[in-house]
């Protein structure tokens, strides 16, 4: 569990593949587990430890997750994702290139809760929220493609959903209509980068995790930290 960046209010860490943030009815262990475990031995904190869940990325994603130290830094790193004023930027691999190159994706969708899935309209319908992502394609192999995503909302598997109905489901997402699994039972979408005011200086953060030593990432590693540094700029 890499330690991305951590200060007196903040800390923000690489999730992998698999792993919960926080608990449901499988009883599994979380990050939030793993966080308050390494905050308690590195402060010699006795009894609970205090960490505040600002955002989620899901089970089978991997990558940068940010949590609250303090309960005011909580509260206000909550505003700043309601107000959108955090960057939130993906990297996804997928079997079949999009078919537009660029461009503002804006679809509704609903979410099943008996299947935990989401599914999409392309127009207005009750019940249905808007979904939108800005979508840059940045390069391919012989065999996949390289996304980036920018999150503009953050609805129940959005970049998953969207990217399924463009014909381009994420690489091993057998729910949204990938081929096949992965070995590790994850799939290839990525939290790459946030970007944020921070909730008591006001300074801008930025963090970017790394891509796996799994390929095809490798191979996508120097393509996607040069898009980055062009496009958050």
């Amino acid at each position: 569990m890499p330690i991305l960046y951590e200060d007196n209010h903040l800390i923000a860490v690489h999730k992998p593949c698999g792993l919960l943030i926080q608990g449901d009815k499988t009883g599994d262990i979380t990050l939030i587990d793993l966080i308050k475990g390494h905050l308690k031995e590195k402060y010699q904190k006795p009894g609970n430890v205090f960490l505040g869940l600002i955002h989620r990325i899901d089970r089978p994603a991997a990558g940068v997750v940010v949590f609250a130290k303090t309960s005011k830094a909580l509260a206000r790193m909550n505003q700043l994702f309601h107000d959108r004023k955090v960057r939130k930027i993906y990297l996804a691999i997928v079997e079949h290139r999009p078919p537009i190159n660029e461009g503002l994706i804006t679809h509704y969708l609903k979410k099943n809760e008996k299947n935990n899935k989401a599914y999409i309209s392309e127009i207005e319908k009750k019940d249905y929220q808007k979904a939108e992502l800005y979508l840059s394609f940045i390069t391919s192999s012989d065999k996949f493609h390289l996304l980036g995503i920018e999150l503009h909302t953050g609805r129940h598997h959005q970049i998953r959903a969207q990217l399924s109905h463009l014909g381009s489901p994420i690489r091993g997402d057998l729910k949204y209509g990938a081929h096949r699994s992965l070995p590790n039972g994850g799939i290839d979408l990525l939290s790459y980068h946030l970007e944020f005011p921070h909730p008591v200086t006001g300074e801008m953060i930025s963090i970017t995790t790394d891509v796996t030593e799994n390929n095809p990432w490798q191979f996508f590693n120097i393509p996607a930290q040069k898009w980055l540094e062009k496009y958050i700029k």
